[in-house]
């Protein structure tokens, strides 16, 4: 893991919120969107402006196996099939005729896909958002789904073969990493729902250790989010995956990010967007600026509560929930015990606006949940609360590598 000048090592302290550049501040961003360039159901200019019409302070589009740098001609026929009857209409209100460009083909309508620069110039007058290059680079060993997000690329990175799952996950963070040297920038790397197919398991999300990111949250409603009876939730892997790297690995801690997989725009049924999100305290918004941060652990991943405040000065974690009105939340801080059996146990559980957790000593990690009364605007699941997941902190003593 990188370490800005400014964001001490975190070995002792993995969430502080406290930088010497001028003024950081929150930024919210879906690091998990797809388009028309892949398996998404609409034009990249109008899921674009789905997010930075509303609160979103930026983006990543993640086509599979696809950065949008190249020409790209789409049948309207397919675009109506994969349920955007509108579609094209919509676009053409939204957008002018003299931006969307059509052809015919054999009698056909296709419509051209903009490139990733060409929709960036759509948006230049929207100051305060930015859309950040990136690619789900989508893979498989024997029928078990491996799908990894890198953010902030130059270009396309080829999908990666191996030996098994964990030898696929290694070879495309190798990949990534020769990505950076070669282009010289940095890139946010992270594992997509490790439940999805149930390709991931626990045991290979601990063991690929130079994987620092996972999807603690997605959106999409086919990630088993909470596991089944005999398989755990995205939760659960968390903490059996970072209980097995501190213990026994001496490795680096593992980040959870919330995200939308987002792919279809048109109703509310399937993958639909604003279910997930990062929150990330930068000095700046620009995309280096956000992959160090989350890089140094200064974000939260949400499904709809919003923190104030998360810091630790090695003795504690506090937490302070920004009120969004007549609900009530519920911290739990949870982690594994240094000598103890239970992996992931509840801590302490904290009701009310503030929460703050005294480390004993004996934790391998810390980390929060924090549950609000009030629904999810957007749910997935039936009875479905807005959540936030706070990254896991080793106190004084642990190791984070």
């Amino acid at each position: 893991m990188r370490t800005s000048t400014c964001v001490p090592a975190l070995a002792v302290v993995t969430l502080l919120f406290a930088s010497c550049q001028s003024q950081p501040r929150w930024y919210k961003g879906n690091l998990h969107t797809h388009t028309l360039w892949s398996d998404g159901n609409h034009f990249p200019e109008m899921v674009v402006d789905w997010y930075a019409s509303r609160d979103y302070d930026f983006l990543a589009l993640t086509e599979h196996n696809i950065v949008a740098d190249h020409d790209k001609w789409m049948a309207n026929d397919l675009v109506v099939r994969r349920g955007g009857r509108r579609a094209l209409a919509d676009y053409r209100k939204r957008f002018g005729t003299d931006w969307v460009e059509q052809r015919e083909v054999a009698g056909k309508l296709e419509v051209r896909l903009k490139k990733l620069d060409e929709v960036r110039t759509r948006f230049a007058d929207h100051d305060s958002f930015l859309l950040i290059a990136a690619e789900e680079i989508t893979t498989a060993f024997e029928g078990k789904p491996i799908h990894i997000n890198a953010t902030n690329v130059a270009e396309r990175i080829p999908p990666q073969k191996g030996t098994d799952v964990r030898d696929v996950m290694r070879k495309t963070m190798q990949a990534v990493a020769e990505h950076e040297r070669q282009n010289d920038r940095n890139v946010l790397v992270h594992l997509n729902h490790p439940n999805f197919g149930w390709g991931v398991s626990a045991e290979d999300i601990a063991a690929v250790t130079e994987e620092h990111f996972f999807e603690v949250y997605n959106g999409h409603p086919s990630v088993h989010h909470k596991g089944d009876k005999t398989r755990p939730s995205t939760e659960r892997l968390w903490d059996i995956a970072n209980t097995t790297r501190i213990r026994d690995l001496k490795a680096h801690v593992l980040y959870g990010l919330g995200t939308d997989d987002s792919h279809n725009y048109h109703n509310t049924s399937g993958s639909t967007p604003g279910r997930g999100w990062v929150m990330v305290r930068a000095s700046e918004l620009t995309a280096d600026a956000l992959v160090t941060a989350i890089e140094n652990g200064d974000f939260y991943a949400s499904s709809g509560v919003v923190l104030d405040h998360v810091e630790s000065d090695g003795k504690s974690l506090s937490i302070d929930i920004a009120s969004q009105g007549d609900g009530n939340y519920v911290t739990e801080f949870i982690g594994t015990r240094r000598d103890s059996d239970q992996i992931g146990e509840v801590l302490a559980r904290v009701e009310g606006d503030s929460a703050r957790y005294f480390f004993r000593g004996d934790e391998l990690f810390v980390r929060a949940t924090v549950t609000s009364t009030v629904l999810a605007d957007n749910p997935v699941f039936e009875g479905q609360l807005r959540q936030a997941w706070v990254q896991p902190v080793i106190p004084a003593g642990g190791s984070k590598k």
